[in-house]
């Protein structure tokens, strides 16, 4: 890994083995143990330590803001579109270790495995140094996308609840495709149809592919306007 990105994450590991968990895909470990090698587990830590810390902040941040406009806040910072932009911004698609294999197919640029990486990287900070680690990494680059959401987003769920019936459509329909991964990490495929039209979307829960699914066909009916 690149020092510019070491340097990017603030914080001086004591066990660099950490670090190196967090960048080691799953593809790169084989048989049933290989979770244990990636950086699944640290994923699921990660995941966890970022709604904290981002929900802390918001509650400081927008002391007006009532309940639901702060959960709208939330959802939207640590999306897998956020968290897959800020893994860009950082270099940590570079950084992170796959084979040669996988490497060649894109798997580096997948918004799905930089989102995953990026929570995994925010574990081994808060496992290595604490909170104050992972805040501190969690505040340097998520400070934009809090500042830049001027208002506090709508749910794409209903978003796109509120565009069918305006136009006089039956409501979303929404189905399971796939659930995928480790049992603590699933990963869900749903897809969403309104009229004729349909897209799909992908979480770590059913909501949250739900959620995937409403933004793409929003955007994708959007586009037809």
């Amino acid at each position: 890994m690149s020092a510019a990105f070491v340097d990017r994450l603030a914080h001086r590991f004591a066990d660099p083995g950490l670090l190196r968990q967090a960048l080691t895909h799953r593809s790169l470990t084989q048989g049933r143990d290989r979770g244990l090698a990636s950086n699944e587990r640290l994923e699921f830590v990660g995941d966890r330590v970022l709604g904290l810390v981002i929900a802390e902040w918001l509650v400081e941040r927008f002391p007006q803001e009532r309940e639901g406009g702060l959960g709208r806040r939330l959802a939207h910072l640590v999306n897998q579109e956020t968290l897959a932009a800020i893994a860009g911004r950082i270099g940590l698609g570079e950084a992170l270790i796959v084979p040669p294999s996988e490497a060649a197919t894109g798997v580096k640029r997948r918004a799905t495995v930089l989102a995953d990486a990026c929570e995994a990287v925010i574990g081994a900070l808060y496992l290595d140094g604490g909170l104050e680690a992972a805040r501190d990494f969690i505040r340097a680059h998520w400070a934009e996308e809090v500042e830049s959401v001027a208002v506090a987003p709508r749910d794409p769920k209903t978003a796109l609840q509120e565009w069918a019936q305006a136009r006089g459509l039956a409501l979303p329909e929404y189905r399971t495709l796939s659930s995928e991964g480790p049992s603590h990490r699933p990963r869900f495929t749903v897809a969403v149809t309104v009229g004729e039209t349909s897209a799909d979307g992908t979480g770590v829960t059913k909501r949250e592919a739900e959620k995937a699914a409403a933004a793409a066909l929003l955007a994708r009916l959007e586009t037809r306007r």
